[in-house]
């Protein structure tokens, strides 16, 4: 990858997230100044996901809502007019139903820090683990092995990942907050962060706030599978003479590409994040309650993470096709992220 010159592009998009920061302190801006240390990157990275962040959050609070509908209906045995068909559908009941504009920015200002402070740790983890494997090659070379530069992505995000999983549990259920009242009215509806932080405690006890830290852990390998599908698609796509400097066009057409297959992937991982974070029960409790009593008497192997069993589970039950209810709206978020950071990218 050829160092990238402007520090202050970056967006929630995990593929610019994940390379941007691979700019050496060398490197020089275009303005000729030297390039930003690593506190200058993790803010410069904060600054750009928390834009992004407010301008796809009406699509992210969607497919949120698209992702958890089902498994709400199965909790309380509710049948209403409110099921969302699509993206859509969605947006015309949340606007109609729902007061309006503001309805679609319910937990903005909670995602919004919980994305500024993701970015602002994972530029400062994976600034120090990188030169730290640096140093430990010794020799002159500022580059890692992509092996070990994927590594060291997957490491400082899942280090971020643990500080923030707390903020994103409560942004989920804020996101679904009128669901929730509506589908299970004995449930609290209150939507302030301290409401929500109480029920939580209440429902699952301190480790509820880590609820899908599991999933979000396999989803840091979104971008590392998104750079290896753009690597591929340049090399099978583009003549060996422009490889190395191509086209804006064809760059944002195969990132969006590779971003977009990259997403399907991981989908049902996200899906079963949201359903983790937006129960009243743990994961251990749903997932062991129909075979408890009949393995009670006898020795079982080891049980597979829980995010697997969960998705095991939701495929047995639902079939195939519920684990990529919203996976559209995910789709176009991508798109839009990412075409919202080729803009900046232009100033």
């Amino acid at each position: 990858m050829p160092p990238l010159t402007n520090q202050a592009d970056i967006s929630q998009d995990a593929f610019d997230l994940y390379h941007q920061i691979q700019e050496t302190r060398e490197t020089k801006s275009t303005l000729g100044a030297p390039a930003l240390p690593a506190l200058g990157h993790a803010l410069a990275g904060s600054t750009g996901a928390a834009i992004s962040n407010v301008v796809t959050y009406p699509l992210a609070l969607i497919v949120t809502r698209l992702q958890i509908q089902r498994s709400l209906r199965k909790e309380a045995g509710h049948t209403g007019d409110e099921t969302y068909e699509s993206v859509q559908d969605a947006a015309s009941k949340i606007f109609h139903h729902e007061g309006g504009l503001p309805a679609f920015y319910a937990g903005l200002a909670s995602d919004t820090a919980k994305t500024i402070a993701d970015s602002f740790l994972f530029f400062l983890a994976y600034n120090f683990l990188r030169q730290t494997r640096l140093k430990a090659r010794n020799n002159s070379s500022k580059y890692l092995p992509v092996t070990e530069e994927l590594g060291v992505g997957f490491l400082a995000g899942a280090f971020s990942k643990f500080w923030t999983t707390p903020i994103a549990n409560i942004v989920t259920r804020q996101q679904a907050a009128s669901m929730l009242s509506r589908n299970q009215p004995q449930r609290d509806s209150k939507s302030s962060i301290r409401a929500i932080a109480l029920r939580i405690r209440s429902e699952k006890g301190l480790q509820g706030f880590w609820s899908g830290y599991t999933a979000s852990l396999v989803l840091t390998l979104n971008p590392s599978l998104t750079f290896l599908l753009f690597e591929t698609f340049k090399r099978l796509l583009l003549p060996r003479q422009k490889r190395s400097d191509p086209p804006p066009q064809a760059t944002f057409l195969i990132a969006a590409v590779s971003k977009a297959i990259a997403s399907t992937i991981t989908y049902p991982f996200s899906l079963a994040k949201s359903r983790a974070q937006t129960s009243s029960r743990s994961i251990d409790q749903k997932t062991t309650k129909a075979t408890t009593y009949s393995d009670s008497t006898k020795k079982t192997p080891k049980a597979p993470p829980h995010v697997f069993a969960t998705i095991l589970q939701i495929a047995k039950t639902e079939g195939p096709a519920a684990l990529y209810e919203g996976l559209g709206g995910e789709v176009m978020k991508g798109f839009f992220s990412h075409g919202f950071t080729m803009i900046v990218k232009q100033f």
